[in-house]
């Protein structure tokens, strides 16, 4: 049986969602801790979630490395894989990128918009690529297993990112922008080349990055699945629902405008509707799935390829980017397991 994997979501966390990821049948997530937060509010984040693991240990468990995924799968449970938005978590101390992982962060986002210490967000004018401090913060990355994430970064510096990123990266939560023209959705000629290179793009729910928004169908959702692995190979696409179930519209504030500004950003959200859009009817939370997995079959996709896109293919890269390099550049695949 194929694995049911999410690249990415931001809920108000809650037993009842916990719930309905097994009821979902859900094997792991990887969860936004953090956006702005520095070091030692990310750090008050995983406090949180040691409380919840504690609390639910039936339902949910902290994952670190591929196998626990397996484990998951194995014992009826969701494996919760920790990821930031933004790298404030590390502030201006490359030592903290060794140290977050080693606390459980597996993906790490290089921008959240805007211009950061180490590449240029999605919403500047203009996109200088990868600083120098991106650049050394990238390598670290790549030596510890932390997945470089470019999900809300500027063109330019995605592909600064592909071509300097000794491993694959991810964009964990978005579409191309062939389909739907928000500012995070990437070009095909991005896409291709993350492809090309063996990174992974998973799908994005969220109404903004839909074509269409709330009423975009589901069949136009799966299309645009079907046609990008056309572009990209079956091998590098997954999904990423970018679900902010629960969350207050207050959040918003804090996701666009963190501490960097004194007026009220919305961005893809805009200022007439500013706080979270209305999902689409065919998926509202984690007992959704089904339902994407039922519009790729109309493609004519077959479950092969179907099972790749849901959570396979997630499951193969975690394996590969989890777990450190040795000098050489290499990965140390025991390290992972």
């Amino acid at each position: 049986m194929s694995m049911l994997i999410d690249g990415l979501q931001y809920a108000n966390w809650s037993e009842k969602i916990f719930r309905q990821m097994r009821a979902g049948g859900v094997d792991a997530v990887h969860v936004t801790i953090t956006y702005h937060e520095t070091f030692r509010e990310t750090v008050l984040q995983i406090e949180k979630w040691n409380r919840w693991f504690e609390q639910f240990p039936d339902l949910i468990f902290q994952g670190r490395t591929a196998a626990d995924v397996t484990l998951a799968r194995a014992t009826g449970r969701t494996a919760i894989f920790f990821g930031s938005q933004n790298p404030s978590c590390i502030e201006d101390d490359i030592g903290l990128v060794e140290i977050m992982h080693t606390l459980g962060l597996r993906f790490m986002q290089l921008t959240y918009n805007n211009q950061s210490l180490l590449a240029t967000g999605c919403y500047e004018a203009e996109d200088i690529g990868l600083t120098r401090m991106g650049k050394e913060v990238v390598r670290e990355m790549n030596r510890v297993g932390l997945v470089v994430d470019m999900s809300h970064s500027g063109s330019r510096s995605t592909f600064h990112a592909i071509e300097h990123s000794s491993r694959p990266i991810a964009i964990t939560h978005a579409n191309p922008h062939s389909w739907h023209p928000a500012l995070r959705n990437k070009s095909d000629d991005l896409l291709r080349a993350l492809g090309e290179s063996g990174g992974m793009l998973g799908f994005s729910v969220y109404p903004h990055h839909l074509k269409d928004g709330t009423a975009c169908t589901v069949q136009s959702f799966a299309d645009m699945i079907a046609r990008t692995i056309d572009l990209m190979g079956e091998d590098h696409v997954g999904i990423g629902t970018d679900l902010c179930q629960d969350q207050p519209d207050s959040i918003v504030e804090w996701m666009r405008t963190g501490r960097w500004s004194k007026t009220v950003d919305f961005g893809e959200g805009s200022a007439d509707a500013p706080g979270f859009p209305e999902m689409p009817s065919w998926f509202h939370d984690n007992r959704d799935f089904g339902s994407i997995a039922d519009g790729l079959r109309v493609t004519g996709m077959g479950d092969a390829v179907i099972a790749k896109v849901m959570g396979d293919n997630w499951l193969t890269f975690f394996e590969k980017s989890f777990g450190p390099q040795d000098a050489a550049g290499k990965r140390n695949d025991r390290a992972a397991e």
